[in-house]
């Protein structure tokens, strides 16, 4: 069941919200051995919160009466260690909790597990000293990362919604390896998590269906403005959802001028032809819709992909900080070595970041009201140990393959990845929408029409 329809039935007495959790940490403990996304599962917490929420007084009233959920081990979870993927962190349960994860626990979700990160979450794999995550679609393969672990979850069914966070992609780059759907807000719309990455990292969620990552939106956001808007006649995006206490605020009709861009990126990068034409193929859908099609026409400047990698290692020295190195990894510590090398230099990215951020990204945007790319430039490396690989072979791999996403994070913008058909090598392929801020409801609006258009499996086919 999707997340609307667990609310639904256990905001109606069709089932107990403790019989839902239940039946998802069954499926954890049937699936997880072989995919590795949790560092931790709480099975017993997450009965305990689950009769806690069937016994609340505003159960009718809760968006997410039940909804089995997992939080990405980089924000606090009351009573437990926010590790952030590392052994060199503090074991020292939070006392509170975050306050992302206060909104969804108010609204009625159980937290049932802990994902596992990449150590600081500083790069595009899911591996760390608390072991390998894997591509639910293909085991040899990364989830992406950070929020890697998450994306994991959520593909194969272990939990219908997932809480990631994303600074240079790392919610979209793990929607697009797993196959599913996931949003990265712009600035002010989600409280931020405690590694802001100067101000490029965004808290968000990761689901199966628009409706539902519309609606863990809403919740994080405290907004619930953003959730799915109904059919309306110039743009159809699925159902309401007819039951929910307070009803929706649907949007009012529009058509879009939509930009397309299949190959981004600048000399030297490169994008898989099979990605590219999913892209085409998306922009057909909305110009089927009635909206305005373009061309881009333009690549990502240069500059602007020098500063985002400069940003990049400054903040693994910043998040390495106050660290004792001995218990770092390889990676970690050889990322930081560039950012503190960097620095020296005056050679932070830092006015990079501020040119794309005050005009640079708005010029080169135009006209358009949503920009669509590819979110990858190829297909998923191999799941393996990263972290005790250097900083070459870390910088190259990320580089080439996920090199599409951190522009937006640099500007600030919303921006989302949206399952769009099946590589020949059998992973799906990840379309990625972007709008100016403000422009959340712009893309969930079409991302509904593209799910209308265009369904994806809603599971990886795991044998």
């Amino acid at each position: 069941m999707s997340a609307v329809e667990i609310a639904e039935a256990v905001r109606r007495g069709k089932v107990a919200a403790s019989m839902v959790v239940e039946e998802h940490l069954d499926a954890i403990a049937a699936r997880d051995g072989r995919i590795g996304a949790f560092r931790k599962v709480r099975a017993e917490q997450a009965l305990a919160e689950a009769r806690a929420v069937q016994g609340r007084e505003d159960l009718a009233g809760l968006p997410l009466a039940g909804v089995p959920i997992a939080i990405k081990d980089n924000v606090a979870i009351r009573g437990e260690a926010s590790r952030n993927g590392s052994a060199a962190t503090p074991d020292t349960p939070a006392a509170e909790d975050h306050p992302v994860v206060a909104r969804l626990r108010a609204a009625g979700a159980v937290v049932v597990g802990i994902t596992n990160v990449p150590e600081l979450c500083l790069v595009g794999f899911s591996d760390s000293v608390y072991g390998v995550t894997r591509n639910p679609w293909d085991l040899g393969r990364t989830p992406g990362g950070s929020s890697g672990g998450s994306a994991a979850a959520v593909a194969s069914g272990m939990v219908p919604l997932a809480h990631g966070n994303d600074a240079l992609g790392s919610l979209r780059i793990p929607a697009a390896c797993c196959g599913v759907v996931s949003i990265k807000p712009g600035q002010n719309v989600v409280p931020s998590p405690e590694h802001d990455w100067y101000g490029m990292s965004e808290n968000g969620p990761l689901a199966t269906t628009v409706a539902d990552l519309a609606l863990a939106l809403a919740v994080m956001a405290g907004d619930m403005s953003l959730t799915t808007p109904g059919e309306t006649e110039s743009l159809q995006v699925g159902s309401t959802i007819d039951d929910y206490p307070g009803g929706l605020i649907p949007s009012e009709p529009m058509t879009l001028r939509i930009a397309v861009a299949p190959m981004p990126l600048p000399s030297g990068f490169s994008v898989d032809a099979e990605f590219q034409n999913a892209v085409t193929r998306a922009a057909e859908v909305f110009g089927a819709a009635g909206h305005t099609v373009v061309d881009h026409g333009e690549q990502l400047p240069a500059w602007l992909g020098t500063a985002t990698v400069a940003t990049w290692f400054t903040c693994a020295r910043t998040n390495a900080a106050g660290l004792d190195p001995r218990r770092l990894e390889r990676r970690t510590r050889s990322l930081a070595k560039a950012g503190r090398l960097l620095a020296r230099l005056g050679m932070d990215g830092s006015a990079g970041r501020d040119r794309w951020r005050a005009h640079g990204a708005d010029q080169w945007f135009g006209n358009a009201d949503v920009l669509v790319t590819p979110t990858l430039a190829t297909i998923p490396p191999g799941a393996e140990r990263w972290g005790r690989r250097g900083l070459l072979a870390n910088v190259r791999t990320n580089v080439t393959y996920a090199p599409v996403t951190g522009a937006w994070n640099m500007a600030g913008w919303p921006a989302m990845s949206i399952p769009y058909g099946l590589h020949s090598s059998g992973l799906p392929i990840g379309v990625q929408l972007v709008a100016a801020p403000g422009g959340e409801s712009q893309l969930l609006a079409l991302a509904g029409q593209l799910e209308a258009a265009h369904p994806w499996p809603r599971h990886a086919p795991l044998g």
